[in-house]
């Protein structure tokens, strides 16, 4: 079943006020790994891939921590670098009722964002990989990484390796330089065979769709958006996308959209999402999720399902990682009953 996954991308240090405090209001914090390809990466894992890391880390305490937190979670991180400089940090304040989470970002100067492109051996740290995952992220952080992500993907392409991306558009990170995200991302998207964005993200790449209304529909809009990426890029096969409505905080609705460049457009009805524990690293399980299901030979519609559980149950698991494996999502497929197992 299992084809050797490989995700670059900067492993991150979480911060996180207790329960639902804001930062600091108390004199702690809580520590969580994270980084969007990594959770992905963690995801495929639990679900039985061979998953290896690719990237740069602190070489001190708190990168070692990183490594080490990965390969608990079955990850290979031999293809990490060690290298002078600072971890990334992320500073999270959990919202509450009305009250939106907040994320403070502080990962400029850190010793991935800085790392030399060149430093990055591709033909080798892709060696035996099928598939490799990363993230409209990594180019956000500044040209170091975007020259990376760039090469990478040539490379993959070059070597015969399938790639997917994430959109993942962050305007903080973008607007902390003078990056051009539309220019940036687009040899991204030249490569992918699978993309997981929504209209926004290929609005970014492509500019706005003059004909699109904002009283369309949002799945016509989807569609439209994927049209005009499958025209655009050539390699391009799967586009798709969660959807999600929010009555507070801690319940929302997520559905899931997927369009095919042979025309079908697969969609899962939004599903209520109450209780929410945790939504950081929804989108990444998610996409682990419709990956794994497409790795697995399943159909497309059945690969939407399975990634769209996935992404509903990580609002269940504290921390960025989806940590429940195929059985449990599964289960939520299939919507057996919530009893206490025993």
């Amino acid at each position: 079943m299992s084809s050797r996954i490989a995700c670059f991308g900067e492993l991150l240090l979480r911060l996180g006020a207790p329960g639902r405090e804001l930062l600091l209001q108390s004199p702690r914090l809580e520590a969580w790994i994270g980084g969007a390809e990594a959770n992905v990466g963690v995801s495929l894992a639990r679900f039985g891939h061979e998953v290896a890391m690719l990237g740069t880390v602190a070489d001190n305490a708190l990168g070692r921590a990183a490594l080490g937190e990965l390969r608990r979670h079955g990850v290979d991180t031999g293809g990490v670098r060690l290298a002078p400089g600072r971890m990334g940090l992320y500073f999270l304040a959990t919202g509450a009722g009305h009250r939106p989470s907040e994320v403070l970002y502080d990962r400029a100067g850190s010793a991935f964002a800085t790392a030399d492109a060149g430093a990055y051996d591709w033909p080798r740290l892709l060696h035996g990989a099928a598939w490799l995952h990363l993230s409209g992220i990594t180019p956000a952080l500044g040209p170091a990484s975007a020259r990376a992500a760039a090469q990478a993907v040539r490379a993959a392409v070059d070597h015969g390796v399938r790639v997917s991306f994430d959109g993942n558009f962050r305007p903080m990170l973008w607007a902390a330089w003078d990056g051009d995200p539309a220019t940036m991302l687009r040899p991204l998207l030249e490569g992918a065979e699978i993309a997981f964005a929504d209209q926004r993200d290929v609005d970014v790449v492509l500019g706005p769709d003059p004909g699109a209304g904002d009283d369309e529909p949002r799945e016509h809009r989807f569609a439209r958006a994927a049209r005009r990426a499958f025209d655009a890029f050539p390699r391009l096969r799967r586009i798709a996308c969660t959807t999600r409505r929010q009555a507070s905080v801690e319940h929302h609705a997520l559905g899931a959209l997927m369009a095919t460049r042979d025309g079908e457009l697969h969609r899962v009805e939004e599903r209520p999402v109450p209780g929410i524990v945790d939504r950081i690293g929804g989108g990444d399980a998610f996409a682990a999720g419709v990956l794994h299901g497409l790795l697995s030979g399943w159909d497309d519609a059945d690969s939407l399902r399975f990634g769209h559980a996935a992404g509903c149950l990580k609002h269940a698991v504290p921390g960025d990682f989806n940590l429940c494996g195929e059985d449990e999502v599964l289960a939520v497929v299939r919507g057996e009953r919530l009893d206490v197992k025993r």
